[in-house]
């Protein structure tokens, strides 16, 4: 069975969704610049309120290993997810599990051998959060269990599932209404995948 990602939660109120509706991880986005960033402060409180039952994950896009692993100390997050141009390197630097996001393009196969070893977890995406979704075909052969994201709702998550069978499924713009979380869409996709 699939498990579940919600992505970039912002406010106190999305806490309280997930925990009641218990996807399996949560996303906070902690590198400045993006539509759903939030801060440490923020992060802090909010994982202060998650329920224990559900994995933190901080994403983070090309920052240092210093950085990413001054909020795993805090016990801010959990998991780190990488979505930029993180090394190898870097990667086996972090004191946590790593997520590292790779678009599934020309070369996609080179980077795996590159990174299988470093890594925990793969996600594989269209980009960085674009919400479009891409050609399944081309997700590349692994070992290592991965996250699928990008353009998954309601309606592709049953077929992405039962075709693709990844580790966990990874939302974010689906389950919102008016760029904030929206519960009723949050429980359908939860539904969806306990459900598989």
């Amino acid at each position: 069975m699939s498990k579940i990602k919600i992505c970039g939660l912002r406010r106190e109120q999305d806490i309280d969704y997930v925990n009641e509706l218990k996807p399996d991880f949560i996303g906070f986005i902690l590198t400045t610049g993006f539509r759903r960033s939030i801060t440490r402060e923020t992060a802090k409180v909010l994982k202060n309120r998650l329920s224990k039952e559900i994995t933190a994950v901080g994403v983070f896009v090309n920052e240092s290993a210093e950085v990413i692993n001054s909020f795993v100390a805090e016990g801010i997050i959990d998991i780190v997810q990488l979505h930029g141009n993180e090394s190898a390197e870097l990667c086996k630097k972090i004191n946590a599990p790593v997520i590292k996001f790779l678009k599934c393009d020309n070369g996609v196969e080179e980077k795996i051998i590159a990174y299988e070893n470093a890594v925990d977890y793969f996600l594989f995406d269209s980009g960085t959060g674009t919400g479009n979704t891409f050609d399944w075909s081309k997700i590349p052969k692994t070992e290592n269990p991965f996250f699928l994201a990008g353009g998954l709702s309601a309606d592709n998550m049953k077929k992405a599932i039962e075709e693709i069978k990844p580790f966990a499924v990874d939302l974010s713009s689906s389950v919102e209404t008016d760029g904030v979380k929206d519960y009723e869409k949050i429980k359908k996709v939860t539904e969806i995948v306990k459900n598989e």
